[in-house]
């Protein structure tokens, strides 16, 4: 992780057990006190995707999604506003506050253009979707390649948040904070793969004890 101050960008899994409205609270609180600005970001239309995956008909997955996504942005919300944040709103990253966002879009195309020109790219985020998968399907499982590419999707529409968050919110420099390690992220930020993090932006590993509120 770069040593920075300046912005924390979380992001919470809309359909991750891990994310209470307790442990949000929590988030808030932490990230409210140790870095000058921060984001949560909530990839809510993407995890549609996920659903499908997992065999989910289009219409019900995307419902599935909102519906979950809607409960996620709700504890933020009150989260933050138990902690006297008045730009709640401002504090929200989801598919709605990144759909005019430029700078996202533009990072997002160059990472489908890479997936479906670098087949080294391509292989490696299509493992990540599979680490995704292998959560849900039944043991001994193998998701099929139909699966494997709309789960990539899912992945692939949060990466512009790991390669560039200072870019898309107009920030010096960020950290993207998760609550665990993902062998993907931890090869993306060590500069293996076809396309780096800019130098600002770094990544933490945020166990649950640091987040405990004081």
């Amino acid at each position: 992780m770069r040593d920075t101050g300046a912005h924390a960008c979380i992001g919470v899994s809309p359909f991750n057990g891990y994310y209470t409205a307790e442990r949000i609270a929590a988030l808030a609180a932490w990230a409210r006190r140790t870095f000058s600005d921060f984001h949560f970001f909530v990839p809510n239309e993407p995890a549609a995707y996920t659903l499908e995956a997992l065999g989910y008909e289009p219409a019900r997955a995307r419902h599935k999604a909102r519906r979950q996504g809607n409960l996620v942005l709700n504890r933020i919300g009150r989260a933050l506003a138990d902690i006297g944040v008045r730009d709640a709103g401002r504090r929200v990253l989801d598919s709605a506050r990144l759909q005019d966002n430029a700078a996202y879009h533009r990072i997002h195309d160059d990472v489908i253009r890479l997936f479906q020109s670098d087949n080294v790219f391509r292989d490696q985020t299509m493992a990540s979707s599979e680490w995704v998968l292998a959560k849900r399907l039944p043991a001994g499982q193998e998701p099929t390649e139909r699966q494997r590419l709309l789960a990539v999707r899912y992945f692939l529409a949060e990466l512009p948040l790991f390669l560039d968050t200072p870019g898309i919110v107009g920030v010096s420099s960020s950290v993207f904070v998760y609550h665990q390690r993902v062998s993907f992220l931890e090869r993306l930020y060590l500069g293996s793969l076809a396309r780096r993090p800019v130098p600002a932006q770094g990544f933490l590993v945020l166990s649950a004890e640091a987040v405990v509120p004081v």
